[in-house]
């Protein structure tokens, strides 16, 4: 069974750093495409980055050239290194995997109709 826990959430100043992390068991990768998915308060989820097992990544506009996804296969960790936040960057973030039609066709909307996510970790940034 796919298993995905976040870590790495917290409360900085806007232009700060934070680095979220994503444990995942129960699948192969090579089969999987993985990404970040974020929702803010009263929005609708969003995607933000997303990475196949060759590291090919995308990226939603408005975290380019800020943020940057990487995945470790040999730890099974995905990674969102996250710089230059924004106030608009607060949000929940999640983890989220599954086959890779389904990620490009979730990305970068809300991700509907991926099967496998985790709970989320919480990101606050204050201006």
């Amino acid at each position: 069974q796919v298993q995905l826990v976040e870590s790495g959430g917290g409360s900085v100043q806007a232009g700060g750093s934070l680095r979220l992390s994503c444990a995942a068991s129960g699948y192969t990768y090579s089969n999987y495409c993985m990404g970040w998915f974020r929702q803010a308060p009263g929005k609708e989820r969003e995607g933000v980055a997303v990475i196949d097992s060759g590291a090919s990544t995308s990226y939603a506009d408005s975290v380019k050239g800020r943020f940057t996804v990487s995945i470790d296969n040999a730890k099974n960790t995905l990674s969102l290194q996250m710089n230059s936040l924004k106030p608009e960057d607060t949000a929940m973030y999640y983890c989220a995997a599954d086959i890779c039609p389904k990620v490009v066709a979730g990305f970068p909307f809300g991700g509907y109709g991926m099967d496998y996510w985790g709970k989320g970790t919480l990101v606050t940034i204050s201006s």
